[in-house]
């Protein structure tokens, strides 16, 4: 089976376990691992400041952005300069900076899990990405809930997981490309975590490559979410759930704008083993090595 369209479901359809929605959505897991949720309930107002104030914290002066970098933390939270992250096995950084934003942790979260930066800049900053973050991390159980009834196991399976866990809310902003060599704002990589909700683009870019090779492209709606499977779910299911290469390329470089994006990803506590969930292959790796090595890998340490 191949794929040159992406699959689109309705919130509803996922919650309620629709016969014909469930096959789809089975079928794009196990083939390339990607689709897109509609009717997700997550407010235009809510994803409307949140781009906002996206921009508005990337405008600021280099030297307050940089204020805010922690590169021996990895970049897991504040910010991270441009050109620094490096997809793995590529030597040329990708064209973009950032800013991770993490749950609002207490003493029941794992100690590894680090509290996030107030930016006093800008105001509602933090409050913002708080709600942002809680609501899409909401979705993204409904969604694991989902994979756990495809992979039979039952519906809370993946709860204990990730319902305090490490995932991570990324701002993104890829500046206007100057440099027509160099279009790949982003290289082609696959993702760390278990699966990653994207907040729709407002600018056109995100690719995915099918098995034939071929680079598909992933229209820009703002009001839809894409959904894909990252290395860790591939990784406990023994590949049957596909984590696919993907990639952001600017196809407009003669009036390149800026681009923004906040993709959401759904990682496990760090003291989850991640070993296989289908069979009874014995090796496993504990979430917190398995991210450890990855930063590593694309240079964030």
């Amino acid at each position: 089976m191949s794929f040159n369209i992406i699959p689109s479901f309705s919130l509803p359809e996922i919650i309620q376990r629709d016969p014909t929605a469930i096959k789809l959505l089975h079928e794009a897991l196990t083939d390339h691992g990607f689709f897109t949720i509609t009717d997700h309930g997550i407010s235009d107002e809510l994803l409307s400041t949140s781009y906002n104030l996206s921009k508005n914290f990337f405008d600021l002066p280099e030297a307050t952005k940089s204020a805010y970098a922690f590169p021996q933390k990895a970049g897991a939270r504040g910010y991270t300069p441009f050109g620094k992250e490096t997809a793995l096995g590529e030597t040329t950084p990708d064209l973009k900076e950032f800013w991770h934003h993490g749950p609002a942790i207490d003493s029941t979260y794992d100690a590894r899990i680090l509290s996030n930066i107030n930016v006093t800049e800008i105001n509602q900053f933090n409050s913002n990405f708080n709600s942002l973050f809680s609501a899409l991390n909401e979705l993204g159980m409904i969604v694991l809930s989902a994979i756990a009834t495809i992979l039979d196991k039952d519906p809370a399976f993946f709860d204990g997981w990730v319902q305090k866990g490490n995932s991570v809310l990324r701002l993104i902003h890829y500046p206007p490309v100057t440099d027509a060599s160099n279009t790949l704002r982003a290289r082609a990589h696959e993702d760390i975590n278990l699966i990653t909700l994207l907040v729709g683009a407002e600018e056109s870019g995100l690719e995915v490559k099918n098995q034939q090779g071929n680079w598909i492209p992933i229209s820009a709606k703002s009001k839809s979410i894409v959904c894909n499977i990252g290395d860790m779910m591939q990784l406990v299911t023994r590949s049957q759930l596909k984590s696919t290469t993907h990639r952001v390329i600017d196809h407009n470089t003669e009036s390149s704008a800026s681009r923004y994006s906040m993709p959401f990803f759904l990682h496990p506590s760090p003291d989850i083993e991640l070993g296989s969930i289908v069979d009874d292959s014995p090796e496993s790796i504990s979430a917190h090595e398995f991210l450890e090595e990855r930063l590593r890998a694309i240079k964030l340490y």
